[in-house]
């Protein structure tokens, strides 16, 4: 007895996407100018890892009152200190930029002049919850000069990702396949980017590992596409671009949603259990896997087919390699 898996989706199919790719093409210009204007009006909300500084996370034994808790600590002298929820209602995350220690100072703890706006801070939440115990989840501290450092490699970092890929499909196929998936690729990273900015959530060295991720995941989809295209292409040489492109992603459409389908249910547990420690990054995986499906679909190959494809090239390069 031979069991057959349940398809959601048509064996026989001939969705004509390539039909769409003027709305795609509107669409997706939309969203890059949506996030575009995001980035240079609200920014993003770089986290310590960029800005340097100090983030404590506690837990209070009681629901605080934020109000009043930001008017005490920032009456403290160390500059501007932002407080706000954490997942729960007492769980806090506690930012503040680098202090210098006042002359004299001595740590007590071995982190340096750094420990004492940590040990201030402390000593403040303390006399504010003396009725209960505060529990110190986290405490970090980054350097102002390690945080610009570390933005600067995580720019390099996603640049010269996109310029490997580039090279690798202009190599395993033509330069006009490397172009599209930059395309497309370059659409994801800035669409994520503009979810960021409009949401505001924090932007951290894990939000770069999850667009590192993201570029991964998509050019991989982008790849199988565009080697169903080009054996396509050599199978039919008499039909038209635009069919065979059709044929091409509709042949693949059903791999391409059952893998998106399978990684989001494990991202959707990431969400539901994994806390607020890796939100962000799970949020970021969780946009850039539906924005990268639907780039692969409808801004990789619309965008090579409006390119000046070789068509001759391409039977004769597959065919060297058959």
């Amino acid at each position: 007895m031979v069991l057959r898996g349940i398809r959601f989706i048509p064996a026989e199919r001939n969705i004509n996407f390539i039909g769409m790719r003027w709305v795609a093409f509107v669409f997706s210009s939309l969203l890059m100018a949506a996030s575009i204007f995001m980035l240079v009006g609200k920014g993003l909300n770089m986290g310590v890892d960029f800005t340097g500084g100090t983030v404590i996370e506690i837990r209070t034994p009681v629901i605080p009152n934020l109000e009043e808790m930001r008017v005490q600590l920032n009456g403290l002298g160390l500059g501007s200190v932002s407080i706000q929820e954490f997942g729960k209602p007492d769980d806090l995350l506690i930012r503040m930029s680098e202090q210098i220690a006042p002359e004299g100072w001595v740590s007590t703890d071995g982190k340096g002049y750094n420990s004492f706006s940590i040990v201030t801070v402390q000593s403040k939440i303390n006399e504010i919850f003396k009725d209960g115990e505060v529990d110190y989840r986290r405490i970090e501290f980054v350097g102002p000069q390690v945080g610009s450092e570390l933005k600067l490699k995580g720019l390099y970092a996603v640049l010269f990702s996109l310029i490997g890929i580039m090279t690798y499909i202009w190599f395993r196929f033509e330069w006009q396949f490397g172009v599209a998936a930059i395309v497309a690729l370059a659409h994801d990273a800035l669409a994520t980017l503009g979810l960021f900015a409009l949401t505001q959530m924090e932007f951290n060295l894990s939000t770069v590992a999850a667009i590192l991720m993201i570029a991964g995941y998509s050019i991989n989809d982008t790849v199988v596409v565009f080697d169903r295209i080009r054996e396509d292409l050599r199978k039919y040489k008499k039909k038209p671009l635009s069919e065979v492109f059709n044929m091409s992603i509709n042949q693949t459409l059903y791999r391409t949603l059952m893998t998106s389908m399978t990684t989001l249910l494990a991202l959707i547990s990431l969400y539901v259990f994994g806390g607020e420690v890796i939100r962000g990054f799970v949020d970021a995986l969780i946009f850039g896997i539906l924005v990268g499906t639907y780039s692969s679909i409808f801004v990789a190959s619309p965008v090579l087919l409006t390119m000046n494809l070789n068509r001759g090239a391409v039977r004769e390069e597959v065919s060297a390699k058959s």
